[in-house]
Order: structure tokens, then sequence, then C-alpha cells
């Protein structure tokens, strides 16, 4: 679970909105006060009258770990401090001074109910030390309930990757703003559930994680044109194709149509079929003036036809959605080719597709955002952290996502609610952020085992929940 709409901050861009709040007077002992309150009000919540062990290292966050524990003294829960060393000289050694409880070693610590993890917090870039690594997994195993002070121990902040973080933390609070490592790699699977505290840091960010979108209800002058016509090109494998243009039916467009070499096949009566033979007559479909989206790419499949319908679909001036084989047959050229479209574009690579796109190295976030620079197309860099990135820089991350997304098909489907979104007149991060967060909600409505056209079914109870 992570906390919706949240602002995303890097390490230094959280350490530069600290300073700005010192430098309006604001000490750092009082900034820790308030972190180590608002740590110490969930947990409470959560010992629920249980022993407490809290783990203190030498710097910030194990000052924030000393207010933590007085204040569950105070609210007379039994608890005991497990220091990794001596506290830094400031804050840190003055929390320390007011702690007045007990206190041990790390590597004397007991195992007991209720584990706080205040070890070390934002910032981290080097694997823990083994010693320490080895006695906090132990630590974590013997636990109840683990809660970690902003990020677990052993995560790096800004790429998620594991620095030696154990499996099994509950809870993580993070502290004045989400950090990448909430939302991506394995900071899904290390932070457990994530709460955010508002600590009094005035916060600006143009990344957050994905909200539930606010979806307008058709009003009484609403037509089919009005509430935007997908139009759906089909390829070697029209099933992709026509799963694309079903779930941009159930998402809300007002017409769809599904242009390829076929005029029949299985598909609603509702969903319009035309005649595509090669790329001149998909040329002169997508001149059409009342086509709002094309999505083009699933099922389209990879050779010389498949390439003359892109070439087509790219010198279109329509907004599109490129997904699918459409993205493997851009390869290595993609971003020249995209940069060089002036009408807007949106993609929707996998990990494997955006890596022989694009490369690149750094967090998912910075690698979707440089490809977005790159091509000037809004990138859907999907996966169980799906980062969506604009090339104005701005960024939503939906994490979390239902594991049986993971089965043929579902990509479709969500290149398709893209297609409605935009059909109804979105632009930029905003439409595949709401495409994102209805794919994922009806995921969730599906429950398990689920396959795609199961998932499409369940689009319109989770647009309704938009309304």
């Amino acid at each position: 679970m992570i906390p919706p709409g949240a602002p995303i901050l890097t390490a230094d861009a959280m350490r530069a909105a600290e300073e700005a709040v010192f430098a309006r007077g604001i000490s750092q002992d009082e900034l820790m006060e308030r972190a180590g309150a608002a740590i110490a009000r969930e947990a409470v919540r959560f010992a629920t009258g249980r022993p407490v062990l809290v783990l203190a290292g030498s710097g910030n966050n194990g000052g924030d770990a000393y207010v933590v524990a007085r204040h569950l003294r105070d609210s007379g829960l039994d608890v005991l401090v497990a220091a990794s060393g001596a506290p830094k000289p400031g804050a840190a050694e003055r929390m320390h001074a007011r702690w007045e409880g007990p206190t041990t070693s790390l590597y004397g610590a007991p195992v007991r109910p209720v584990l706080i993890d205040g070890l070390f917090g934002t910032g981290l870039s080097r694997p823990l030390e083994r010693s320490i690594a080895a006695v906090f997994t132990e630590l974590v195993r013997g636990a109840q309930f683990t809660l970690a002070i902003d990020l677990p121990s052993g995560i790096d902040t800004d790429s998620g990757a594991e620095l030696g973080a154990p499996r099994g933390i509950d809870l993580t609070v993070a502290l004045g703003a989400l950090k990448p490592a909430h939302v991506l790699d394995e900071g899904l699977s290390r932070c457990g559930h994530v709460l955010l505290a508002d600590i009094g840091i005035p916060v600006e960010s143009g990344w957050h994680s994905v909200a539930r979108p606010k979806l307008d209800t058709p009003g009484p002058q609403s037509h089919k044109y009005s509430r935007g016509l997908v139009a759906v090109v089909e390829g070697a494998m029209p099933g992709a194709a026509r799963l694309a243009a079903r779930a941009a039916m159930a998402s809300g467009a007002g017409y769809v149509m599904l242009g390829g070499p076929e005029t029949g096949g299985p598909a609603p009566d509702a969903l319009v079929r035309r005649t595509i033979d090669d790329a001149d007559d998909l040329a002169d479909f997508l001149a059409g003036d009342r086509i709002d989206a094309v999505v083009l790419g699933p099922g389209l499949g990879r050779d010389r036809r498949a390439e003359a319908f892109l070439r087509a679909g790219l010198a279109a001036d329509k907004p599109m959605v490129l997904d699918g084989d459409a993205l493997s047959l851009l390869g290595t050229g993609a971003a020249s080719a995209l940069a060089a479209r002036e009408a807007p574009v949106w993609i929707t690579p996998h990990t494997g597709e955006f890596g022989r796109m694009f490369g690149g190295t750094g967090s998912k976030i910075d690698r979707t955002l440089e490809a977005a620079a790159a091509s000037g197309a809004t990138v859907v860099h999907k996966g169980g952290d799906t980062v969506i990135a604009g090339p104005d820089g701005s960024v939503r991350v939906l994490a979390g996502a239902s594991p049986w997304l993971s089965t043929a098909g579902t990509g479709d489907v969500l290149a398709g609610v893209l297609g409605a979104q935009i059909g109804q007149g979105g632009a930029g991060v905003a439409p595949a952020a709401a495409a994102a967060w209805l794919h994922a909600r009806a995921a969730r409505l599906a429950g398990a085992a689920f396959f795609a056209d199961q998932l499409i079914a369940q689009l319109p109870e989770a647009i309704t929940e938009c309304l």
C-alpha cells in the first residue's frame, strides 16, 4: 500500500527541503522531535502493549529513534534501545542525552515482539556491514511486528536497490515525502505497508505516486464523438488488437473502430470494423478528422508489412499510443523516430522493450525521464513499479499493482484504456496515470488468476469509483 498522490523526493531533494526549513528558523532538534513523535504515534497503535526494541544508528535516523523510544516509554511501554554506536555530535547526540531508559549494544540485543528500525535512513548508498545485516535480519525474523523509520535499513534511497535489508518489515513510515525507494525495485517488497507522516516540511515536487483519478460523467449534450473516437490497428495477431479495442470501449470511449485485414472475428457488435489491407489504406484511415486517438502495436507483427504500418502510423497527425510490436520495431531508433513526430505520442514498454529502445543507467525513474526527454514521448515504463514520465520532467509512479497482471494480453488492455483516456481529451502524464490506476484497480476487482478478457469486464466498475 502506497499513499496516493504523495510527493516523491530523492535524498538530495529531501535534504534541500529540510535545509529550507532550517533557514526559516526551525531547528534540527525540533524537526527530529516532530519526526520521532509521528513515528511513535503509529508505533503505539501497533505495539498494543507489547515490549519494544528500538534500533538506533549513530546518525540522524538514530536521533529519530531515541525520540521514538522516549515517547513510547512515556506511553507506558517497556522499551529497550539497541545502539549500533555512539551518536554523532549534534541533534542525534542531544536526542540520545534525553533518553533515560535502558540501552544495550546492537550485537547484544534480545529479540522482542515489536521492533523499530532506526539504524540507517535516507541517503544510504552502500551495503550494510555483514555483521549489522546479520543481526538486523535475525531481529526482524524474531519480531512479531517491525516498523522502519523513513526507510528500512539496507535500501538505496534513490533506486530502491537492496543493500542488505531483510524481508519482513511490516510498516514503513515515510517522513515528509515518499522516497523513490518506497515505490521502486526491491523497496516494494522490503518496505511493507507505507504511511506518510507530515512533519511540517513544505514539499514541492513534480514526482508523485499515482492517485485515483477524477473522471467526468458524460453530460446531457454528450454524444459518441464528444466522448472520443479511438482507432485501433489490427495486425498479425488480431486478438491483441481486439483486446485493446474492447478495453477502450469499456473505459468510456464513445466510439471505437478496429482497422485491419479481417472484417469478422469475435468482437462486440458495437465495435466498428474497417478493412485495411495495406499501409496506404491505413494512412487514409488515420487521416479521418474525427479520430481522437490511435492505438498501434498490439499484435501488429514484426514483418515488412508491420514496418510499413508503423511508418504510416508515425506519419499520421493524431495522438497515438504505441505498444507491443510497434516498440520492438522501433528498437534502438525509438528516440529519433518519436522525436520527429509533431503529434503527441505515448509509449508503453515493459522492461525488456525499454532496455532495447533506450538502455540507460540509474534508477527506473531516472531512465524513464531520460527516455521521455530524448523521444518527446510520454513513457509508461511498465512493471510492478510502473513509472510514467513526460518530456516536461513530470513523473507518476504506480507501485504494488496486482502480481496477477503478469499474464498475456493485460498490456494490450492497458493500451486500450490509455487510448480511451487520450481520446477524451487527456494530455501528458495525466491520461497515462489515470489508465494505470484503472488498469490496476480492475485487476484488484478481478481477484486472482484472471485473464485479460476478465480484466476488461472489471473496467466499468473501476471507472464508477472515479466519478
